[in-house]
């Protein structure tokens, strides 16, 4: 079953600084129907105005990613880290136990940026912090495995049942995706145009996709999308 949410139906919040899309409830958005897709919590596409940004604020419980799509994020926690995000670098954090971060903006042009949050396996862990640049690794016309909740892989690792891709075609390009048992499949598109299992999908929309046991992917233009697979 493929569920379509038109761009047109997100919930837009303009705060200032912030324009963000909640792809779920979150913040002042509630739909007691738009909660979590399984495991995914929250998709928030982010855009950050220069010389401004989140101050101190905490977390818990949850695993948490932040794909930095254009210019730089600047993060600082309570663990001691400090440090930039760049365009195509993903940041990992799970709050676990109770973290305290800000993210800002300290430079001239806006950031625009997905924070992703995954519901953790359990409750309590210790808090943790990774990074890592993918500028040079996403590979054409193919998935590119961003983090996973699997330890034997080369990707960022984190604390849930979820794999998070970032996917690069080129026009007329398809590719297939053979489906984790128990497994629900989220795509979102950056831009371009796809069509999945028969379904189309232009730039801001998302697809929700359960019981397939794979999915065809073809790009009608060149294309850039995330595909998140999570328990359901």
């Amino acid at each position: 079953m493929i569920e379509h949410i038109p761009a047109a139906h997100r919930y837009v919040n303009r705060m200032g600084f912030l324009t963000t899309a909640h792809l779920f409830s979150f913040a002042d958005y509630y739909d007691p129907k738009n909660v979590h897709f399984g495991a995914l919590r929250v998709f928030n596409d982010d855009t950050i105005a220069a010389h401004s940004g989140f101050p101190n604020h905490p977390h818990a419980d949850m695993e948490i990613v932040t794909i930095v799509l254009e210019g730089e994020l600047v993060h600082k926690d309570n663990m001691g880290n400090r440090g930039v995000i760049a365009a195509g670098e993903v940041q990992y954090m799970s709050a676990g136990l109770g973290v305290i971060h800000a993210e800002t903006n300290e430079s001239a042009a806006p950031v625009h940026l997905y924070q992703i949050w995954i519901m953790p396996r359990v409750q309590g862990l210790v808090p943790a912090y990774a990074q890592k640049d993918f500028n040079g690794l996403l590979q054409q016309n193919a998935l590119t495995k961003l983090i996973s909740g699997n330890a034997n892989t080369e990707s960022l690792v984190m604390q849930a049942d979820a794999i998070i891709y970032r996917g690069l075609l080129d026009a007329e390009n398809k590719i297939t995706h053979i489906c984790n048992s128990g497994f629900g499949v989220f795509v979102y598109v950056t831009t371009g145009s796809l069509q999945i299992n028969g379904v189309t999908a232009e730039e801001g929309d998302q697809l929700r996709i359960t019981g397939d046991q794979k999915i065809e992917i073809l790009a009608h233009k060149n294309s850039d999308f995330i595909l998140i697979e999570a328990a359901c």
